[in-house]
């Protein structure tokens, strides 16, 4: 479930309030527990021959007879961590405001805003949302958790033309190999340093990395780490 809020110059999709709070107070009582669950068999985990994080289990089995103390230490413990986990997953959710004359995506403290004019197509790409402009550019490309109905019929209510049938560029993708004489300019550089940003998960090269394939009129996408591209679509004049 998303929330989907109408107004009458507004659409704002986001997650809804209730997934929110269930997160932000969920996660924290789920690490509390799991402090205290670690804590209550922290003896028994020290004496296995390997154990993940053996320094920590060692250091909680030490101080478990300490009580109440270890106890209050381990729910706290364990509640910090659920608040830094809500607090990650805060951040990563993708928020779209649209207006008939401006989409507005926000991710933490990340904004970006495209004008209307420059929208030629929007449409889903498995669990992303994107924008495309007049040259087949990529404006945008987010990944979402939000349900692509709302997501459609916001942008519909708007005016902005949806692409049912998802990526009208979709066929010119080819799969980049290293070394294709196809790829313009640095773009082999670039798709090969961007490769290795994937296998680190390095979301910043990522995003980065793509941003300068789209100055070289390469658009690029990728599944599984394997990545695709594909050029833009030049209007002369």
């Amino acid at each position: 479930m998303v929330d989907a809020v109408y107004r009458r110059h507004e659409t704002v999709v986001s997650e809804p309030a209730w997934a929110v709070g269930l997160m932000w107070l969920g996660l924290p009582l789920a690490g509390a527990g799991a402090g205290w669950l670690l804590q209550a068999l922290a003896g028994w985990l020290s004496e296995l021959p390997w154990v993940p994080f053996e320094g920590i289990v060692e250091w909680i089995a030490s101080v478990a007879g300490n009580e109440p103390a270890a106890t209050i230490v381990s729910l706290a413990a364990g509640a910090v961590v659920g608040l830094v986990l809500a607090f990650i997953g805060a951040m990563e959710t993708l928020v779209v405001r649209i207006t008939d004359t401006q989409v507005t995506l926000r991710r933490g403290d990340t904004t970006q805003k495209i004008n209307r004019a420059g929208v030629r197509t929007v449409f889903v790409d498995g669990k992303q949302l994107v924008l495309l402009g007049a040259e087949a550019d990529e404006l945008a490309r987010e990944g979402f958790d939000l349900g692509a109905d709302r997501l459609r019929d916001g942008f519909l209510a708007h005016g902005y033309p949806w692409a049912a049938a998802g990526d009208p560029y979709r066929d010119e993708f080819r799969r980049w190999v290293p070394d294709d004489p196809e790829l313009p300019g640095s773009a082999a550089a670039l798709l090969k340093a961007r490769s290795k940003a994937l296998e680190k998960g390095d979301r910043t090269d990522i995003v980065e990395l793509r941003a300068e394939l789209a100055k070289l009129g390469v658009v690029v996408r990728e599944e599984a780490k394997r990545q695709y591209w594909r050029r833009t679509h030049p209007t002369s004049g």
